[in-house]
């Protein structure tokens, strides 16, 4: 008889010890379901360095590049400038209206964001043609048409080709020129305009967030979009 409680004893000592493995892991799923956040942090591009290169700090915080001022116009005619970004979300791409190859991909990804938040206020894109001379406002509004692109929510821009140029390359920090000017001979005009196919995230504060390759949808929906919902949620935190 003392026998067999002993054993009893052992056996619900073993199913306490099974209970309790078991219930560890589901508590803690509960615990950060119902306690827990997580958090996302996107990497920030282009600390500001000093002249000995040392990074710049304003007490523990790291100061980063932002986007500069610029003045264009959009598809409607409106003068447009950095005020237009200004606390949102933004997603920025190079295009021009001639393009047959890469311009048309990138449009097509930039629709897709565009759907995506669509209700979203905090969310702006803006796609600057490489090409101003050709792409002037009415010629831009048909093109925005052809994508249902509609200002201020998704403005396309136009302007003094150099100035557009020195902010693509010292602003958003991506490649562009007009091969033309250094080979008179090139007549094809999608290796006319070089220009980036990345799409460049851009935060609240005129941070650049990330680059993605905007011919490919899986990275567009897979981080672009992703990575923007992680913005936008730590900002409301």
């Amino acid at each position: 008889m003392f026998l067999a409680l002993d054993k009893m004893k052992i056996n619900f000592f073993k199913v306490g010890i099974l209970i309790a493995i078991l219930g560890i892991p589901t508590f803690i799923i509960l615990f950060l379901n119902g306690f827990g956040s997580n958090h996302f942090y996107l990497k920030t591009y282009f600390p500001l360095t000093d002249s000995s290169g040392n990074v710049k700090m304003n007490g523990k915080d790291t100061l980063y590049h932002t986007i500069p001022d610029f003045k264009l116009i959009n598809q409607d005619g409106v003068l447009v400038d950095k005020l237009a970004m200004e606390g949102k979300v933004c997603v920025v791409n190079f295009i021009f209206t001639r393009c047959g190859l890469t311009c048309p991909k990138m449009s097509a990804q930039m629709v897709r964001i565009n759907e995506m938040f669509a209700k979203n206020d905090d969310v702006c894109l803006l796609s600057y043609t490489v090409d101003p001379s050709h792409d002037t406002p009415q010629i831009l509004k048909q093109y925005a048409s052809k994508f249902d692109a509609k200002s201020p929510k998704w403005q396309f821009l136009t302007g003094d080709k150099k100035a557009i140029y020195r902010l693509a390359i010292d602003g958003y920090k991506i490649s562009v020129a007009d091969a033309a000017q250094y080979d008179k001979k090139i007549q094809n005009l999608d290796e006319m305009f070089i220009h980036s196919e990345k799409l460049i995230l851009i935060d609240k504060k005129g941070h650049i967030r990330g680059y993605y390759d905007g011919t490919d949808k899986t990275i567009v929906e897979d981080e672009l979009m992703a990575e923007i919902k992680i913005l936008l949620d730590n900002y409301k935190k």
